[in-house]
């Protein structure tokens, strides 16, 4: 009786469904991997009906698949004045998604805490949701 929220990692699909059949509390966020190439739709949809919010685990990618040097977030980067990283970051904010960077630099720091102060329009979140890949990038799923 003095559980009022619990947060969970790597449910996915019929394991998080598993989960909510049979728990008394909804979990509040569910905690897996997220990010430009591996976003998670189908899954984030079930958790929105559910009422489970999604948070990104490795919102950049950890740096992999040449994320930096991707020629479509180069494009809406330069186009907005901004970084790879407040794109990718961007990207998943405006969808709700909640993103916790790690960074130990103070100006990457500083830099992720700036991408609320813009928006991404229609076709530059579609020119990033291409770039689904449908697979984990470290061989887990």
């Amino acid at each position: 009786g003095r559980l009022r929220a619990i947060g969970i990692s790597n449910f996915l699909g019929d394991r998080y469904l598993d989960l909510v059949n049979h728990c008394k509390i909804i979990p509040a966020v569910n905690q897996v991997e997220t990010h430009v190439f591996r976003q998670q739709q189908k899954l984030r949809g079930l958790e929105c009906q559910i009422g489970t919010k999604h948070e990104s685990w490795s919102p950049l990618a950890c740096g992999q698949n040449r994320i930096w040097k991707n020629p479509v977030l180069l494009e809406i980067a330069g186009h907005h004045n901004r970084s790879v990283s407040q794109i990718a970051l961007r990207f998943l904010t405006q969808q709700g998604i909640v993103v916790i960077p790690k960074s130990t630099s103070p100006g990457h720091m500083k830099e992720n805490l700036t991408v609320l102060e813009f928006d991404l329009d229609p076709e530059e979140m579609q020119a990033i949701g291409r770039l689904e890949e449908g697979r984990s990038l470290f061989g887990w799923w």
